[in-house]
């Protein structure tokens, strides 16, 4: 098998497509980068953004060249002795007409070939499609819903019929296998499972060996065929059997890398797959924290509610609204498998809901057929807990025995799919823009009530990341992290000095709290990159809404926003450059750049997200995926001007990394070996070369010989051994 030394992220459509990208294979191979890394290229719904909605995943878009565009570019990268990984969706599709698959269900119900390709509730006898911008009945009534030829037309959608009885329109409604319904009704009444709760995506059952063949035909030929070199596996804890589906992938590509896009809470290690590893989230977490002042940052989280009480408050509100279906259907299962029992369906809702409330991480990995030992502990560790917190759910001992009992394989399984749901949207999309102390700690696969680690403890973690994952990919920033890399550092910067605080806060108006510092750590945080009149409106926008307690997106409260959107539009010009703030961003340039190269150095294959060889001070998407200037950076290996010092500092420093890993391979698999640093710095080997870095954002005294800088002081040097 064949690894990359450094990977880097490319993002798909919005301008790039595979003629543009094959025009920078001169440029990334000059860079240093072993492979190129893309967004998923399989024919996404009409007007994606991004491609994870598919509608066929045995096409190569063709707006973005088709196959033969991703076969030219393949031969372009291999020529220059690059190598190309694939971004793989399987566990959801677009849940739209667009869809050939589901359409043919819409067409056929049952009887279609793909009825069982999806993971759809049979149980109601039909599909709810809610689609609709209001009730079917009035829409109906007002002439907005007729019947042309064999399809059923309403605003924006044309559905296939499966059979025109003779009446009216609402009999011929009623004899289809689906309904239309009003988009309202979908968190409380949907027959298909989601991703997350974003109903417009459809769950696969690729459990089914025959669903697993059609989902991969492509994919495997463009590995087979050598178009490809490596896979990411997108959202693996949202499959029924992640072991399963990732033995099965191994074992139809023995020789193939295959990292997986998985959260990891606290010291939860990987599940035992046959996999190299995670996507990098977890590296993410940990140089984020040894680069963060402990000290600092629990003092700016003096007078703030704990965390997790925070983040559970959020999980109930998410299950009992965006995810209320799901619990219904949970409710039902556990109602049948416990019929032997006293408990009534109110008693086991009230069960469900406590144990998803106290379950600490995204899932366990039961199976249809066994609870391994580690996981039955956990379930029962989880109900004890609830009980404490929820005494009055009184069922919950017997849902634990349900949930360790061989014989109630669905209950346990979907459970363990809604667990992930449940943490996903209540901690990264709900207390992240509610908890905001620091909110550079906000990041995904993050605990933002354990900011910051020591430098031995980081050792700590390094040594056990060579052990158990070398092989894992590294990230600081993608596509969905919360903050771009440099972003991040600006506002961790703040930990190191509390009291700038105040001199962030006397730009920002007066405002309700959190907003008004949390528009302050954004504005300062974004601010090196501009436009902020147009970027913080648009994520303070965001960032209230995904709050979900005083205006939400399909619930706006615009008295609300308004003096917030206000004050973001009217500090956009108090965040350039000032006497005051210099020191922090100097600080906040020193971090970067010591989280730069912590990233090429720690244990694992870098990925450099697009546009971060140089300082990106980007926040939540979709501002993190805004185009890239690829002209100015494909003139940077030729010495072009940037915009500043910081740029050609964090790109030299970038390419002098990635060419020394793509050099001397075999240094980088070496074990991590920790050195002695003064408090404050940290220094460590990987074979013969040596990284030593200050951690507080200071500069490191010149002298010696250094491959890395030049010359002059530094955060940041990289040596050979002596």
């Amino acid at each position: 098998m064949k690894l990359p030394t450094a990977t880097y992220r490319l993002q798909l459509r919005e301008g790039m497509d595979f003629a543009r990208a094959a025009d920078l294979v001169p440029y990334w191979r000059d860079l240093g980068v072993s492979h190129l890394y893309l967004a998923p290229v399989f024919t996404a719904a009409p007007g994606s953004t991004h491609g994870y909605d598919v509608t066929d995943p045995n096409e190569v878009e063709p707006d973005l060249g088709g196959r033969a565009g991703l076969e030219a570019l393949a031969d372009r990268l291999h020529e220059a002795g690059l190598g190309l990984i694939l971004d793989i969706v399987p566990n959801h599709m677009a849940f739209t007409v667009h869809n050939p698959w589901l359409s043919d269900v819409l067409r056929h119900g049952r009887d279609s070939r793909f009825a069982d390709h999806f993971d759809i509730n049979w149980s109601n006898g039909r599909l709810r499609l809610p689609w609709l911008g209001a009730p079917f009945a009035e829409l109906a009534a007002a002439g907005d819903i007729e019947v042309e030829g064999d399809e059923m037309v309403a605003p924006g959608l044309r559905i296939p019929l499966a059979t025109q009885p003779e009446g009216d329109l609402t009999a011929i409604h009623n004899a289809q296998p689906w309904r239309l319904t009003h988009w309202r009704t979908e968190s409380a009444a949907i027959d298909h499972r989601r991703f997350f709760t974003v109903t417009g995506l459809i769950g696969l059952r690729i459990e089914d060996p025959n669903v697993f063949e059609d989902v991969h035909r492509l994919t495997f030929d463009l590995i087979e065929s050598g178009v490809a070199d490596g896979l990411r596996v997108d959202h693996v804890d949202g499959l029924a059997d992640p072991d399963e589906y990732l033995g099965r992938l191994r074992d139809r590509l023995p020789g193939t890398p295959i990292w997986v896009e998985k959260i990891l809470t606290g010291d939860e290690p990987l599940p035992d797959w046959p996999v190299e590893g995670t996507t990098g989230y977890v590296a993410a977490r940990s140089i984020a924290r040894v680069l963060t002042d402990g000290d600092g940052a629990a003092r700016m989280a003096e007078g703030w509610p704990a965390f997790h009480d925070v983040r559970d408050d959020a999980k109930t509100q998410i299950v009992t609204t965006e995810l209320q279906a799901e619990v219904e259907r949970l409710t039902n299962l556990a109602v049948r498998a416990g019929a032997h029992l006293e408990w009534g369906r109110a008693s086991w809702r009230q069960a469900i809901l406590a144990y998803v409330r106290a379950f600490p991480r995204y899932r366990t990995y039961a199976t249809a057929d066994a609870v391994p030992e580690a996981d039955a502990e956990l379930i029962r560790d989880t109900a004890a807990r609830a009980a404490r917190d929820r005494p009055a759910a009184a069922a919950l001992g017997d849902l634990t025995d349900l949930l360790t009992d061989r014989a109630n394989s669905e209950l346990r399984l979907r459970l363990q799919q809604l667990t992930g749901a449940a943490i996903a949207k209540a901690q990264e999309d709900t207390a992240f823009y509610r908890w905001t102390p620091l909110l550079s700690a906000n990041e995904v696969g993050a605990e933002p009530d354990e900011p910051a680690m020591d430098a031995d403890a980081f050792h700590t973690w390094m040594e056990r990341r060579a052990a158990l994952m070398p092989n894992a990919l590294t990230l600081t920033s993608s596509h969905d992290t919360k903050r771009s890399e440099d972003a991040r550092m600006r506002i961790a910067a703040i930990s190191h000095d509390p009291d700038a605080a105040e001199a962030l806060l006397s730009r920002v108006p007066d405002l309700p709290q959190p907003w008004r510092w949390y528009l302050a750590q954004s504005a300062f945080a974004a601010a090196p990159d501009g436009d902020l009149a147009e970027r913080l409106p648009a994520h303070l926008e965001k960032a209230m809404r995904e709050a979900k307690r005083d205006t939400f997106w399909t619930d706006v409260v615009e008295e609300f926003e308004g003096p917030v959107l206000d004050a973001a539009r009217s500090v956009a010009d108090r965040f350039a450059p000032a006497d005051d703030l210099s020191g922090l961003a100097t600080r906040a340039e020193n971090l970067a750049l010591a989280q730069c190269a912590l990233k090429f150095f720690v244990p694992g294959i870098p990925d450099i997200y697009q546009g971060t060889e140089i300082g990106s001070f980007r926040l939540t998407d979709p501002d993190n995926r805004a185009a890239v200037d690829w002209d100015a950076l494909a003139k940077l290996n030729e010495g072009a001007e940037v915009r500043s010092p910081f740029d050609r500092t964090k790109f030299d420093l970038t390419r002098t990394l990635l060419q020394l890993r793509r050099d001397n391979p075999d240094a980088f698999t070496t074990e991590w070996r920790a050195l002695d640093a003064p408090e404050g710095e940290l220094r460590a080997a990987r074979g013969p070369f040596v990284l030593h870095i200050s951690t507080r954002g200071t500069t490191l005294p010149a002298g010696g010989d250094a491959l890395w800088p030049a010359s002059g002081p530094s955060p940041v040097r990289v040596m050979r051994a002596t």
